[in-house]
């Protein structure tokens, strides 16, 4: 599976906590038409991770959305405690929003719209580039 990953999209695993496992499953979310994306929003929404309002009489919040692939959400939720745990940029961050009065499940949400977001574009970058190789053997047909 790591290599069908490494040829599809490269830059991918380079990014940190991003495993061949959880890779796979963003591929498959997105399907071999990532055209069909129009935006980092709706590659958001189609792994469950688009914020949605919610409120009740004084409070008003968002929460994620509960539609979606939940296997891509669970790949993000993966990336996400991963790096929370080993990624110095992200615990400072976590720390950061904490103090400023965020709940570990709101800025778990916050963090995992922004792995989206930058999943999105690693996708789309590295799908253009795979198609535009004419020299991959993933990409030549033979005819009989």
């Amino acid at each position: 599976m790591t290599t069908a990953v490494k040829a599809t999209a490269p830059s991918l695993l380079a990014r940190f906590g991003i495993g061949p496992d959880s890779a796979a499953a963003l591929l498959i979310a997105a399907g071999d038409n990532p055209e069909r994306l129009g935006s980092e929003a709706s590659f958001a929404a189609l792994c469950g991770v688009s914020p949605v309002e919610q409120s009740s009489g004084k409070s008003r919040r968002r929460r994620l959305n509960r539609g979606g692939d939940r296997q891509a959400n669970a790949a993000l939720h993966r990336i996400v405690v991963t790096r929370m745990r080993q990624d110095e940029r992200t615990r400072i961050y976590l720390e950061r929003r904490t103090a400023g009065g965020k709940g570990k499940r709101e800025v778990m949400r916050c963090l995992k719209r922004y792995a989206a977001r930058e999943v999105y574009a690693l996708i789309r970058a590295d799908m253009v580039t795979c198609h535009q190789r004419p020299d991959d053997p993933a990409t030549l047909t033979t005819t009989a």
